[in-house]
């Protein structure tokens, strides 16, 4: 018993460490790309329109791609992954690269040809800042559609516990919008960050196909999978709590591009701080115990399934409260690595409000999989939603009496709503 309770230890840190390591790795480039940024890009109105332009296309990406891939393909994949039967994995994952990327290639197209309506709209930039947003807004959904094959692929590696791999993808991503600044910049402009990205997506994609052609996989064109009914079935709880989370985003960006200059970016900025910690911890944890738990509970191992879930949340707790404290303690570094000391103040207060929600993210993060594990996309959902309206709403309230900051007070209250919820639903399943 002693044995396999380390092995499983193991099996969840190792796991883990791997991801937090990548993780780690891919905050530290994300936080160059922003200080370049900032220092190639002064002004930072350019940089507010960056940021803002990703929304559209990452609100359609969520809501119809990883809705689905994030709650039920890993579970999915894992079912035949217990059975050894890799052949039944590869065209389920055909099927759904298929029918995914038709899907979002049409999306991308109405939105594209729709956007000089939409632009202004959804945010409050005009004159050249909107045309601008307008073309990043473009290439931001090209850049999706090429996620949406990175994304199926990642959803394997992780389904067989190749992190590695799985985790070093994204890193390339960014490093190609650092590439795109550094060396497109000086030949198109303000356009350079943009087609940067776009580069770094299609890295991202070889890198991780290049780990399932090691593997045996073959991509082919499948029209169809029986399972893909059940995935639709499984997603769409998910895709109204993502509508909500991206809907939250944009009525943040919205409310900070009506406020001074530069507003866009200092929440971004410190959001970006507070998820480096989410990252190595509470996303990297939850990760590496998804597909342990989605194959228990495929098993009916549910004291397996108990282990797991127990050892992740102290786990978490252990690594988080500390974290959310250093983070704090480090703010004069976080500001001289983004290159906003003009905005010392403000960014102090922002990042250590977003410190707060730390450990209560990451726990949304762990217990939103373990619902997942069970095919229970239904209660994750009503909470996320709840999270969104709480913060949007405190959000709005509070803006013109506190500004920018009451986009990280409304965050924080919403996800400890949200914790709260989850943590009193957990199911608890029967031992057998």
């Amino acid at each position: 018993m002693r044995f396999s309770a380390l092995r499983f230890q193991h099996r969840i840190l190792g796991g883990a460490a791997v991801l937090a390591v990548t993780q780690f790795g891919a905050s530290v480039v994300g936080l160059m790309r922003d200080r370049l940024l900032a220092q190639t890009f002064p002004g930072l109105s350019t940089v507010d329109v960056y940021i803002a332009s990703f929304r559209p296309s990452d609100l359609l990406f969520q809501i119809f791609i990883m809705a689905g891939f994030s709650v039920a393909l890993v579970p999915l994949l894992a079912r035949y992954h217990v059975e050894r039967d890799e052949r039944e994995m590869e065209k389920l994952l055909n099927g759904v690269i298929f029918v995914s990327s038709i899907g979002f290639g049409v999306i991308a197209l109405v939105l594209t040809a729709l956007l000089p309506w939409l632009a202004p709209h959804l945010t409050q930039f005009t004159g050249a800042d909107l045309a601008l947003y307008i073309q990043f807004a473009r290439l931001a959904l090209l850049t999706n559609l090429l996620f949406v094959f990175a994304n199926a692929y990642g959803q394997y590696l992780l389904t067989v516990q190749r992190f590695w791999v799985y985790g070093i993808a994204p890193i390339l991503y960014t490093l190609g919008t650092i590439a795109g600044t550094v060396w497109l910049t000086p030949v198109y402009g303000q356009l350079g960050p943009m087609l940067g990205t776009v580069l770094g997506a299609v890295l991202c994609t070889l890198v991780r196909l290049s780990a399932l052609l090691s593997r045996g996989y073959r991509p082919r064109i499948t029209l169809w999978h029986p399972d893909i009914g059940e995935l639709g079935l499984l997603m769409l709880p998910r895709m109204i709590a993502l509508a909500m989370l991206y809907v939250e985003l944009l009525i943040f960006d919205g409310l900070a591009s009506g406020m001074p200059a530069g507003s866009v970016t200092v929440n971004a900025y410190t959001r970006n701080f507070q998820s480096v910690i989410i990252g190595v911890s509470g996303i990297a944890l939850a990760l590496s115990i998804f597909s342990l738990l989605s194959q228990s509970a495929a098993k009916g191992e549910w004291h397996r399934y108990g282990v797991y879930l127990r050892k992740g949340i102290l786990y978490l707790l252990v690594l988080t409260v500390p974290g959310a404290i250093a983070l704090v303690l480090l703010t004069p570094v976080a500001i001289w690595l983004v290159h906003l000391q003009r905005q010392t103040a403000l960014f102090t207060l922002c990042l250590t409000l977003y410190a707060f929600s730390i450990p209560f993210e990451s726990l949304n993060h762990l217990f939103s999989r373990a619902y997942f594990a069970l095919k229970d996309t239904t209660r994750p959902a009503i909470f996320n939603v709840l999270n969104a309206v709480v913060a949007v709403a405190i959000a709005w309230w509070f803006a013109p009496a506190i500004g920018i900051l009451s986009l990280p007070l409304g965050y924080t209250i919403g996800h400890v709503i949200q914790m709260a919820g989850l943590a009193l639903l957990l199911p608890h399943k029967p031992a057998r």
